[in-house]
């Protein structure tokens, strides 16, 4: 009986496996099937209710059709996105375009997210709807039409197999491309482009200069991170600052979720509620949690829009909209099933988010929260209790309340962060309790209402005490983060611990009782998996850099694409060096050792290597790695693994093992299948 009310919320769970089932496929499956079997599943299911099967029947039934309608939901929603993906043009070329939105900064420089019109060497139909660009110099603001003289890719496949797919990513967001411009972008006379793109581009503008006018205000540190939190924009980040936040396990302030929307949509409610309570007439004839539950949701709204709409943010305000429905349809706010609501239309709305850290991370955290309201016990009031001990206990049980909640989100979450960014911040705990009465209380009111007044120039003195907090926050990030051991790293668990511990951690939220610690060592899966072997080489996509790997330590051929070879180290944990230059023969293409036989021989050039080159290579590596296609293979080479371009046009990445047998490889190709985002094969892609 105790889990009667409970089993409707694991339809939500089955609708997401199936939803994550989706990208398991290793060749794409065609859509009517999926949508026979997930009609047919749901007939079925409502079939058996009318005739009053039992439950046994019709839960597996009701389960069974959730997942086959999160199967089709993900691959309809992946043939609505489709869009051209970009060639590897080989040669710089013109993209003429308008600038949608400018993004997160890289490594190389500012980001910004383009609409192309034209690209030189490519027919209409083959040019990308969106572009990520990196240019020169100062980005240029959205709205703004410009040409851009650089090199255009497909978006990059995973650095090595099971790492991060941007390329996948990119896809649903119709995203065809990567630019790195050579030159800085020029103004351009372009037609005014459709009216979406129009308002879309209005919208980022407003965004952008708000963004300018905190920076403008506060500096560029404080203002940075204001701008990060109320925008979205991330530009004036310091280095620094940037990487204290993640050390200290504070970064998840900087984007804009769950947390931002809860305090900021909170935040309304209960202003408004108070403003209402204080107008006896009006509080006499209308429900004031109502009024304020529908400023809250227009609230909510307007962030959302303010923040650019980025994937974390319109999942969360899909959560807050949910909520605060719920209290004009006068249920419970905050429920298990509001939750699940929520992970339903989200995942109707973006299916890809099932296999996104953000999704995962807030559904988890959110799901313990939720369970530990429900075991909460209630305090009982006393009466006539004097005012310094109800003081006292009110404190110690505020206290009590805030360090259990963070403790229980940081364990919920834990496997998530460990499993897609190998580390931990050892400190976190301590360093979120102590920044989240400033952030929650402080930093993010005061920042929501100095971005409302700031555009009529009154908003310096609530952005002055937003500030205050800003900094507060970054001493606290920067103290966590220089602590002795603040962050441990850990190699990646096989992919079938995450699904795993996420069925463990979901267990624990969704049944009652004692019987919940069942779930406790699935949901421990990704820290006590066994780690496998780590492998001997690395070769990166078109044998432009490589690595090998000596205990715990990979040395690293090339400082090119340097971040595809740290992602690679990060997964497996290992420290990246730099190989000794004194012992190896390298020319501008290729680079071999000296004496003796080394584990590997690389050849980066695009050229053909001759055939002395190709020999020499062969005596001097067990495994030699060339970029371009070599037709026949000298003598020499007979005796030794040979990959050229073919093998990386049709595998991306690869990762090799020593066997008793010889060499085993696991290509990216091996784990990322051939997928709309992953066109293997095509020269024109690879």
């Amino acid at each position: 009986m105790a889990q009667s009310d409970r089993w409707p919320l694991w339809s939500a769970v089955c609708f997401g496996a199936g939803c994550a089932s989706y990208f398991w496929f290793r060749t794409e499956p065609p859509l009517w099937p999926l949508l026979i079997f997930a009609a047919l599943s749901l007939l079925t299911w409502g079939f058996s209710r009318v005739r009053g099967a039992a439950r046994s029947v019709t839960l597996p039934l009701l389960m069974l059709a959730c997942m086959a309608g999160g199967l089709a939901t993900a691959k309809a929603r992946s043939d609505a996105v489709a869009a051209p993906i970009a060639p590897s043009m080989g040669k710089p070329t013109l993209v003429e375009a308008y600038v949608i939105d400018v993004d997160s900064p890289g490594a190389r420089g500012h980001r910004v997210i383009l609409a192309p019109v034209r690209i030189r060497g490519l027919e209409p139909e083959q040019v990308p709807h969106r572009v990520r660009a990196t240019v020169k110099g100062e980005p240029p603001r959205p709205g703004e039409a410009v040409t851009i003289f650089g090199l255009l890719n497909p978006p990059p496949a995973p650095a090595s197999p099971g790492s991060y797919d941007f390329g996948r990513g990119a896809w649903f967001e119709s995203m065809g491309g990567v630019l790195f411009g050579l030159t800085e972008a020029r103004s351009a006379d372009l037609a005014e482009p459709p009216y979406a793109v129009r308002q879309e581009m209005r919208i980022n503008a407003i965004r952008f200069a708000l963004a300018e006018r905190l920076v403008a205000r506060l500096g560029e540190q404080r203002g940075g991170i204001a701008a990060a939190m109320v925008t979205g924009h991330e530009t004036w980040i310091g280095a620094d600052d940037l990487q204290a936040m993640r050390d200290s396990g504070l970064a998840h302030i900087l984007s804009i979720s769950g947390l931002h929307m809860a305090v900021v949509g909170g935040f309304v409610f209960f202003l408004i509620r108070l403003l209402v309570a204080l107008v006896p007439w009006l509080a006499l004839r209308a429900s004031g949690k109502k009024i304020a539950a529908v400023a809250g949701l227009l609230a909510v709204g307007a962030y959302l829009l303010l923040s650019g709409a980025p994937a974390p943010a319109e999942r969360a305000a899909v959560t807050a909209a949910i909520a605060f429905g719920a209290i004009l349809l006068n249920r419970k706010a905050i429920s298990m099933r509001a939750l699940a609501t929520a992970a339903f239309v989200v995942l109707l709305l973006q299916p890809e988010a099932v296999i996104t850290p953000g999704f995962q991370m807030s559904f988890a955290a959110t799901a313990a929260l939720v369970a530990l309201a429900e075991i909460w016990p209630r305090r009982i009031r006393e009466i006539n209790t004097p005012w310094p001990i109800a003081a006292l206990q009110r404190a110690l049980s505020w206290g009590g309340t805030a360090i259990a909640a963070s403790l229980v989100a940081g364990l919920a979450t834990g496997p998530f962060v460990m499993h897609h960014f190998n580390r931990t911040s050892v400190y976190g705990l301590v360093a979120n309790m102590a920044s989240a009465p400033l952030a929650d209380l402080i930093m993010l009111p005061a920042l929501a209402l100095g971005a409302v007044l700031e555009p009529f120039g009154l908003g310096g003195p609530f952005l002055w005490v937003a500030g205050v907090g800003v900094e507060a926050m970054l001493a606290v990030g920067h103290w966590a983060a220089s602590l002795p051991g603040a962050v441990q790293t850990m190699a990646s668990a096989p992919a079938i611990a995450l699904p795993v511990a996420f069925i463990g951690v979901l267990f624990m939220c969704l049944w009652r009782g004692w019987l919940r610690l069942l779930g406790l060592p699935m949901a421990c899966a990704v820290l006590l998996w066994p780690r496998p072997e780590p492998p001997s080489i690395w070769i990166g996509e078109a044998a432009t850099n490589a690595a090998w790997v000596e205990g715990q330590q990979a040395t690293v051929f090339r400082h090119v694409r340097a971040f595809a070879s740290q992602i690679w180290a990060q997964r497996w944990n290992l420290e990246v060096q730099q190989r000794d230059k004194s012992d190896w023969t390298c020319g501008r293409t290729h680079c071999h050792q000296s004496e003796g036989i080394a584990l590997i021989a690389l050849w980066w050039g695009r050229a053909v290597p001759a055939t002395d080159k190709l020999e020499a290579m062969c005596m001097a590596a067990e495994v030699v790695a060339v970029r371009s296609v070599v037709a026949d293979l000298p003598a020499a080479c007979s005796n030794r693994l040979v990959l050229d371009g073919h093998d990386f046009a049709e595998g991306g990445a690869v990762q090799l093992w020593r066997d008793p047998s010889g060499w085993r490889a696991k290509w990216v190709r091996d784990t990322r299948g051939v997928r709309p985002w992953s066109r293997w094969g095509d020269p024109d892609y690879q």
